[in-house]
């Protein structure tokens, strides 16, 4: 849901400050943990850590961000895959033919 247009976007006043005291497209990193900051012009060619609960995700910022939240560039949720019987017989069968392809590799390399 969008903040009002008569309030205007939440910029984090503390991190705002801390993108004006570094200089024009520096490389370090800006650890904040304010995830719903809105991205601003101002903070376009910078790198900001993203926490999203358990590091800081590094995020550079380019102008199609502008408008988006920081927190939406930093998952909190970490996808493992769909699993199940037929899954794990799909991914022995794709070892297997990576293996048959890298020993294919080697035969003709020597040869």
């Amino acid at each position: 849901m969008s903040r009002s247009i008569k309030k205007g976007p939440y910029i984090d006043e503390k991190l705002l400050k801390k993108v004006k005291a570094l200089p024009a497209g520096s490389k370090s990193i800006i650890k904040t943990w304010t995830r719903s900051t809105t991205i601003s012009p101002e903070m376009i060619n910078y790198t900001f850590g993203v926490h999203n609960g358990k590091e800081h995700i590094p995020v550079f910022i380019t102008e199609e961000m502008v408008g988006h939240r920081l927190g939406e560039f930093s998952p909190t949720r970490k996808f493992s895959k769909h699993g199940g019987k037929m899954q794990k017989e799909i991914e022995v069968a794709d070892a297997q033919k990576e293996r048959e392809a890298s020993v294919a590799a080697k035969v003709e390399t020597k040869a």
